[in-house]
């Protein structure tokens, strides 16, 4: 046995299996990713529907529809998850079913689980969708009570800025929301609001223009007055100032404003770090970034901004991602196109290592296991990233942040340790992972190698390049009989890279997880799945 085993860990019973797949479980599985089963795919954006979420039907039958109201709620407040249609469509279905407590405590959460306007929407025609009554039959009292609650709920300036930057979406608008939820503002500064809504800027004109107003109302009188003089402006200086006095953000701006360089300046003040990433292509493709400006240099400061990067829970795989991207020069259509800047890249780079303190250990102990039984150098499915860079950063990831993580690469018959030191580069784990070469997959070689060295593990994580080569051993059985020899509920996480479809684990075990593709929540379910989130 491995001395350094945690004191905490018992190893005197025997198991082997992971753990039952409760109903809740599958729950937090479809939230998190949008399916109920152990395998997440990198591609997959499936509509939710009921069939996907079966566990939800089975807790609102045994009457449990209040405790998956707060699995939704929980889950949606923690971040992290691919998308919020899961966790709108089950509040939905919740809120349909005859539990009165339950649908009570569903339009409860309502205003916390829709963050924004577009999930409202969202939330309104999952409701559509299911009740099959057309768009005014499903309008019930509880309903308008909770879509009001929504609006009233907001400060009156904070709900200006929503009704301006998402004003539709799947067919629905809040002059929609307004009318059918029978709103009654409750406050003057709403009421405002509501007008510009329900008749538009000319009626607030006539209605405000010369009144006497409160500072609530004057602030939202004077942020919509920015919002109309900017859609009738050409003048490039008139629109940075606007956009600096008002906090104006992107989607309330024309196309053609974003072609101007002074309107990117004023955009960059306030701009979230989340959007600045997403939107440096479109700088660069806009001659914004050039090498030695002052914007530039403003940009790099703020992607390598510690207190930022921590703030806005950045994960190095997703800062990785956007350099891989951006180092590409294009668009995933390529028709936006730009010269990537050194300096931009090297500061995604240093973003890259500084979020790793970001990563909080599990206190798991850890073996990741790299095949090289094939050249590691193709593209991972759900990114632009090659799986050996994947691999080599995950590999960081997790040694960097668990004080227990063991790398060992492995193919047909061999299984090799990799020493990676603390203050091993991203670009010494990659030229380590791709020297070596040989031929067929056998996924279940790193399990084998921990059993016979005897090393007490919490954890397999497997990266391969293959597609379904099961090799001699089938990984699932041989980490069964690792946990009996052990008597430790070990867990197997094995990432496809390049793959739709592994089958290496058991679907009923609730300690196995496949991972096909990559992109930029993968780390995160990986993390749950550690840490029995999912």
């Amino acid at each position: 046995m491995d001395p350094s085993s945690p004191p905490e860990q018992e190893t005197g019973n025997c198991t082997s299996d992971g753990g039952s797949l409760t109903e809740e479980v599958h729950l937090r599985r479809f939230l998190c990713y949008g399916s109920e089963s152990a395998t997440y795919r990198a591609r997959e954006q499936k509509n939710p529907c009921l069939e996907c979420v079966t566990s939800l039907t089975g807790l609102l039958e045994a009457g449990r529809g209040s405790e998956a109201v707060q699995e939704v709620r929980n889950i949606s407040m923690r971040g992290g998850v691919r998308s919020s249609g899961p966790a709108l469509f089950a509040l939905a279905v919740i809120s349909q079913h005859s539990d009165v407590e339950a649908k009570r405590a569903a339009y409860g959460v309502l205003k916390e689980v829709c963050a924004s306007p577009s999930e409202l929407f969202s939330f309104v025609q999952y409701k559509k969708e299911l009740s099959g009554a057309g768009q005014r039959g499903m309008w019930g009292r509880a309903l308008r009570k909770a879509v009001a609650d929504w609006y009233n709920g907001r400060d009156a300036l904070t709900l200006a800025h929503h009704v301006t930057a998402c004003k539709r979406k799947g067919g629905w608008s809040h002059q929609d929301l307004f009318r059918l939820a029978h709103l009654k503002p409750a406050s003057d500064a709403i009421t405002l609001v509501s007008k510009y809504v329900t008749k538009g800027w000319k009626a607030v004109q006539e209605m405000y223009g010369e009144q006497e107003k409160t500072e609530d109302v004057m602030k939202v009188f004077m942020y919509l007055e920015a919002v109309e003089k900017i859609k009738h402006t050409s003048d490039e200086l008139e629109v940075a100032h606007l956009i600096e006095e008002h906090k104006l953000e992107r989607e309330h701006l024309l196309t053609k404003h974003l072609k101007s360089r002074e309107v990117w300046k004023a955009l960059l003040k306030e701009m979230s770090l989340s959007t600045l990433l997403t939107h440096l292509g479109k700088m660069s493709a806009d001659k914004l970034l050039c090498s030695g400006s002052a914007e530039t240099a403003a940009v790099c400061e703020r992607i390598q901004d510690e207190h930022a990067l921590l703030k806005a829970k950045t994960h190095p795989l997703g800062v990785l991602l956007v350099a891989e991207s951006y180092k590409r020069g294009h668009d995933k259509r390529g028709k936006l196109k730009w010269k990537p800047n050194r300096d931009v890249i090297q500061a995604l780079d240093s973003a890259f290592c500084k979020c790793l303190s970001n990563v909080e250990s599990t206190g798991k102990r850890f073996v990741v296991g790299v095949d090289v039984s094939s050249r590691l150098g193709s593209v991972a499915l759900g990114s632009f990233i090659s799986t050996v860079t994947i691999a080599a950063a995950m590999t960081m990831v997790i040694t960097r942040t668990e004080p227990s993580a063991e790398v060992v690469l492995f193919s047909e018959g061999a299984v090799v340790p990799c020493a990676v030191s603390a203050d091993s580069s991203l670009l010494q784990i990659t030229m380590q992972l791709v020297q070596v070469c040989s031929s067929c997959t056998d996924c279940a070689l790193p399990i084998t190698w921990a059993s016979e060295n005897d090393k007490v593990v919490d954890v397999f994580v497997i990266f391969t390049n293959n597609e379904t080569w099961p090799g001699r051993s089938n990984p699932a059985q041989t980490l069964r009989t690792y946990r009996q020899k052990f008597g430790v509920t070990a867990k197997l996480i094995v990432c496809g890279m390049t793959t739709n479809s592994l089958n290496l684990v058991d679907p009923d075990d609730g300690g196995m997880l496949e991972v096909c593709g990559f992109d930029s929540h993968t780390a995160d379910v990986i993390r749950d799945f550690i840490t029995g989130v999912i």
